[in-house]
């Protein structure tokens, strides 16, 4: 049987373990955190979201991101100390805005895709995971911002997902709780919510049911690759005397922010940043405050936030971006406007009891994963998916599995299955 290591234990990780699990693949993941969904995929916002597929690689991105600069509390912020990592990104992400259109198109159509395999593993598997399928709500304070998700609706359009606009009236209808004047509204009834770091463990503990061998407090110190396959040393917990070297036929590096090393060591080039983002769960402690949070999930374009109604007793407020290397420092300052968007927007809500947290989305120049092959036929790549992992990954998940079926040839298992499924038709 073909063996198959899988780098990283996040949303792309689990789920390609799972995917190439029921394929037949001896799976092995490596995780360096002691369970699954640990850093990016423990507290996003929650939003399987095809309506934020947008590309942020447009020209008021630029224009934003130098206005902001120097404003400790913006939603786009940019460190000004200067890393050839940083700048290499930037021009890459410059060079890409003539593709916006293409790519927001391109990833629209990958996250419709992505639905039906997350809705049927999640059925198929009985994970519960807090889903709510009552749509996602964008709201807007002017003109501008409106006209401008207007012409973005159009492009979603084009990738297979309709976007209705809406008035300010319609708005209330769709969620009373929600408070203060808006201009309009663009809302998408087949987007949904759910808990990502749940999901995600749902998913690891099927993988296992297949097979699959989850390895945790497995740090990943070397990785090379050969035409017969690749080595991969680990250590674990980080303890050097503990260090284990295996071969195995394939790997897949869905490493998030730590993509970019992996791959140095596999002789390729991911250009993988570390977009820091942030959250606050609310917890709703009482009544009156259960009652005046919401249940259609939000995007506030403009504050660069999204909100998601999590059961009964939890609300997650999560957004903005930070390009600060790889500091996962939890600041107030950027802590405080999440807070602040909660008391204003839904003032009955209690903040009383509010959990932060941040976390580093893995992100490439031109928005598009990094989904497919490397340079030696033994390594491949499902990494890279920025603020929409939750979104993607189990479309991605799928392609690369598929991917590596089609390089590897079938494994015994999955021959066995097929032969079997074809005698029984017969």
């Amino acid at each position: 049987m073909k063996t198959i290591a899988i780098i990283g234990g996040g949303i792309t990780g689990v789920t390609t373990a799972y995917a190439l699990a029921k394929r037949g693949f001896a799976v092995t993941l490596l995780e360096r955190h002691r369970y699954a969904a640990m850093e990016t995929s423990f507290a996003n916002g929650g939003q399987l979201s095809a309506s934020n597929a947008e590309a942020w690689n447009h020209s008021s991105t630029i224009v934003k991101g130098l206005k902001w600069m120097l404003k400790n509390d913006a939603p786009l912020l940019v460190s000004p100390k200067p890393s050839w990592h940083k700048l290499s990104w930037f021009a890459e992400f410059i060079a890409a805005i003539p593709h916006y259109r293409d790519h927001t198109i391109a990833t629209t159509r990958l996250a419709v895709a992505a639905r039906a395999h997350l809705f049927s593993w999640a059925e198929e598997e009985g994970i519960d995971f807090d889903l709510k399928r009552q749509g996602i709500l964008h709201i807007y304070r002017d003109r501008a911002g409106f006209e401008h998700a207007a012409g973005v609706s159009r492009l979603l359009e084009q990738g297979g997902l309709p976007r209705r606009a809406v008035t300010p009236q319609e708005m209330r209808a769709l969620e009373p709780t929600l408070a203060g004047q808006y201009y309009g509204g663009h809302y998408t009834e087949s987007d949904s919510t759910g808990d990502i770091h749940k999901f995600t463990n749902g998913l690891a503990q099927a993988a296992q049911r297949l097979g699959a061998d989850l390895r945790f407090g497995q740090r990943v110190t070397k990785a090379s690759a050969d035409a017969h396959g690749v080595s991969i040393t680990v250590e674990q917990d980080g303890a050097s005397d503990t260090s284990d070297t295996r071969r195995y036929d394939a790997v897949v590096v869905c490493a998030g922010t730590a993509s970019r090393e992996m791959a140095a060591m596999l002789g390729d080039r991911v250009n993988v940043y570390p977009v820091k983002g942030y959250s606050i769960t609310v917890n709703l402690e009482d009544a009156a405050s259960q009652a005046a949070a919401p249940n259609v999930s939000l995007v506030d374009d403009a504050a660069k936030l999204v909100a998601s109604r999590f059961g009964v007793g939890r609300f997650r407020v999560a957004g903005t971006a930070e390009f600060n290397g790889f500091n996962r420092d939890i600041r107030a300052d950027r802590i405080a406007p999440l807070v602040n968007w909660v008391q204003q927007c839904f003032p009955g809500v209690s903040t009383r009891s509010v959990t932060p947290w941040a976390g580093l989305r893995p992100m490439m120049p031109d928005l598009m994963p990094r989904v497919g092959r490397g340079k030696a036929p033994s390594v491949f790549y499902n990494t890279g998916h920025g603020h929409l992992g939750w979104t993607l990954s189990a479309a991605t998940a799928d392609i690369i599995a598929d991917a590596v079926l089609a390089a590897l040839g079938a494994p015994a298992a999955l021959v066995s299955q097929r032969t079997a499924q074809a005698l029984k038709m017969a």
